[in-house]
């Protein structure tokens, strides 16, 4: 195991630069999930800190050695793709043990780490299939149990999960998690996907368009987002945003919308009145009420376990999620409360959280 520096990093492909300074320190046993939409540059900082492109500028150190110039074999990693990259002739046991063997250790230690990270994955019954013999879980533990015989100081994931039914993807997810905590060794995972950056990380890294957002613990990050995007970005369903004027007169400090809704917040920051605000609530902390923002509900989505209504204030769309099961339907007009203790303020002209 080893911590992972990376530092002021930059990457430019001829006059276009992808990554603008990114800086991102990473604990020594640490699960780090790389989050971000796609182009925001989460994959190339991965295929550079495993050695597959080269680095402009800064540098990437993994434990005390700095490797921007070292060969990926020699820099104690190991990588699980998107698409297993198996070798289609080898069997799960020839291809979970090919390294060590271009390593020329001898077979008895080939099996012995085999047969260990066989058992770690459930895949003993496996072992002499090919990789067409297996479902697409299977060759994705087979990918991982490549990574683990070579025993490495870093692992590194590159949307390990995309290829994968939404079931499958949240047993896969479950596995990860179980493998790291059992082996502990310091984990580099990349992915679009907020539900698995949430689920899986010790600490996320929200990217875009090159630069890194925010650095935090999951839950900090979903209570305490930095800025409009990290807000709209880290959620499902996604914080829903209202543009508006801060209205501060004595008491109970509100934020005005365009249609006249009235919004209420538990503070406002000062020297503050008439300032254009966005206005940030989540899905869950919106409550039906006989009074409030009045809105047109759009859609219905009931799930079972709650129920996702769409509505309309103005030419705005918002969510809310309630677990009680209302009856209403498209085309009514509902009252909707927001709780003034987790709403969130960001300048309209910058996003930034206030």
């Amino acid at each position: 195991m080893a911590s992972v520096q990376i530092h002021d990093v930059r990457k430019s492909f001829g006059g276009f630069e992808v990554l603008h300074g990114v800086t991102v320190p990473i604990e020594d046993g640490a699960f780090v999930v790389l989050v971000g939409p796609s182009g925001c540059g989460k994959s190339t900082l991965l295929r550079m800190l495993a050695g597959l492109e080269k680095i402009t500028s800064g540098t990437i150190s993994i434990g005390d050695r700095v490797v921007n110039d070292v060969q990926p074999k020699e820099r104690d990693i190991a990588m699980v793709f998107q698409n297993y990259a198996l070798y289609p002739h080898m069997t799960v046991a020839q291809n979970m043990g090919f390294s060590l063997k271009l390593r020329g250790a001898d077979q008895k230690t080939i099996d012995d780490k085999v047969n260990r990270a066989a058992d770690i994955l459930d895949l003993c019954k496996l072992l002499e299939r090919f990789p067409r013999q297996l479902s697409g879980g299977q060759r994705q533990r087979v990918a991982m149990g490549r990574a683990i015989v070579r025993d490495p100081q870093v692992f590194l994931f590159d949307e390990p999960l995309s290829n994968l039914d939404a079931k499958l993807r949240v047993a896969m997810r479950t596995e990860i998690k179980e493998l790291h905590q059992r082996l502990k060794t310091t984990t580099v995972y990349v992915t679009h996907d907020q539900i698995e950056a949430m689920t899986m990380a010790d600490k996320i890294v929200v990217m875009q368009d090159g630069i890194v957002e925010q650095i935090g613990a999951p839950l900090d990050l979903y209570d305490n987002p930095a800025n409009k995007f990290v807000a709209g970005f880290i959620g499902s369903p996604a914080m829903n945003f209202l543009d508006g004027t801060l209205e501060v007169n004595g008491g109970q400090p509100w934020v005005e919308t365009a249609n006249g809704a009235r919004l209420p917040i538990a503070v406002a920051p000062a020297n503050s009145n008439g300032r254009p605000i966005t206005y940030g609530i989540r899905p869950e902390h919106l409550d039906f009420a006989d009074s409030g923002i009045e809105a047109e509900v759009v859609v219905v989505e009931p799930t079972g376990s709650e129920t996702q209504i769409v509505a309309r204030v103005g030419t705005q769309e918002l969510i809310a999620v309630f677990r009680e099961r209302h009856q209403v339907q498209p085309g009514d007009t509902i009252h909707l409360q927001p709780r003034p203790q987790v709403a969130h303020l960001f300048d309209k002209e910058t996003g930034q959280r206030l």
